[in-house]
């Protein structure tokens, strides 16, 4: 499965893929929903994605399988204290595959391309089965918490929420 990146062409299967995957009726197909966290339908617009393909920090990989189907994707930004990893998506009826892994495979492969050593990244702390499966990946809470923004462009919190802040260590590859 190729992985590439987002070019403004992709702007519109992105903006589906990433709603689908968190929000709406849709995401409870997979188990990445936020549907019972947050309100709304929307948490990624066409707007923001545009604004990531404007810097040169940014970039989204996409996972497409061999006919060019998109499968997945995850956001990357590169900040003096590492790699942050974000907004990983993968389609709900196409969760539990293994397409995650290969996408945080592809992150991490290409934050050693840079010369990064440091993915972090945030998760709700009530995500309890989101936080099992990147500490499953060698990821580990630093204890460090962030309060959730409260943007209704992209959706309400339902409850209180706070992010936690999980980071790995990248070793070296041969």
């Amino acid at each position: 499965m190729p992985v590439t990146c987002m070019t403004t062409a992709d702007i519109a299967e992105v903006q589906a893929l990433v709603n689908a995957a968190y929000r709406g009726e849709a995401s409870r197909a997979g188990w990445t929903t936020e549907a019972d966290l947050i309100a709304g339908h929307q948490r990624i617009d066409a707007a923001s994605l545009q604004t990531m393909l404007q810097h040169d920090n940014e970039t989204v990989l996409l996972l497409r399988n061999d006919d060019g189907t998109l499968e997945g994707c995850v956001y990357l930004q590169q900040q003096p204290q590492g790699m942050y990893l974000g907004m990983l998506s993968v389609w709900p009826q196409q969760q539990a595959q293994g397409t995650g892994k290969r996408l945080m495979q592809a992150a991490e492969d290409f934050a050693r391309s840079k010369q990064v050593h440091r993915i972090f990244m945030s998760v709700i702390t009530v995500r309890t089965e989101l936080i099992a499966w990147y500490q499953r990946r060698g990821y580990s809470d630093t204890g460090e918490r962030k309060p959730f923004p409260n943007n209704p462009v992209f959706g309400t919190p339902l409850q209180p929420l706070e992010f936690m802040i999980l980071e790995k260590e990248l070793k070296a590859t041969c």
